[in-house]
């Protein structure tokens, strides 16, 4: 991956060397208290609607990360061309490890934005869209999500770790694929592999 080939969107996306492999590196720039924003690297001249998205991805909390921070690294998909709708999957790692019950549950997300955000979900006490996970910072986890229609299944290293059933945008909704980054999080993306089924 190049960071040629990303619109940066909120964020800083470059290209980096990671323990000697070329990687790419994406950090929150504008917005940087704001949850659930387009704060995304989205990939120029993609158009996805359905097909299987696979990443391998990084994260480690900046050095500035506020004590809430959690590592959030992810992807975006079905991204629309002024970047104010799109699909997202991504991970709290900081969570997978800790002692508190509640804050483990909320391991990982699926949220839609701009309407469906994890606030949206919280305040509406909507759980289905979260779910424990076992991969903390620092580490590399591989990341496939499966989408079908208003159906997506996601991945984390080889493991079924949520599905969602009704995607919010809609099951004809079609656009860019990207990766999603958000607060005090160093993300770091390698291998990115997109197949298409239409």
């Amino acid at each position: 991956m190049n960071a040629e080939n990303f619109i940066a969107v909120n964020v800083s996306a470059e290209n980096f060397n990671l323990d000697n492999e070329k990687v790419l590196r994406v950090v929150k720039t504008e917005k940087l208290l704001d949850y659930d924003t387009n704060s995304i690297a989205k990939l120029k001249n993609s158009d996805f609607h359905n097909g299987t998205i696979e990443v391998k991805m990084l994260s480690r909390l900046l050095p500035d990360a506020p004590d809430y921070a959690r590592g959030f690294i992810g992807i975006a998909f079905r991204i629309n061309s002024d970047n104010s709708a799109f699909e997202s999957f991504y991970i709290r790692p900081t969570n997978s490890n800790t002692s508190d019950p509640v804050r483990k549950a909320h391991g990982c997300q699926y949220f839609s934005f701009p309407k469906y955000t994890f606030a949206y979900f919280r305040e509406n006490n909507i759980t289905k869209y979260e779910n424990q996970i076992s991969q903390g910072l620092n580490e590399w986890v591989n990341l496939k999500a499966v989408v079908n229609d208003a159906r997506a299944d996601f991945y984390l290293n080889g493991v079924l770790t949520l599905t969602v059933e009704d995607l919010k945008l809609g099951k004809d909704s079609r656009g860019a694929v990207g990766f999603f980054v958000d607060i005090g999080t160093e993300a770091f993306y390698k291998d990115l592999k997109i197949v298409q089924t239409d």
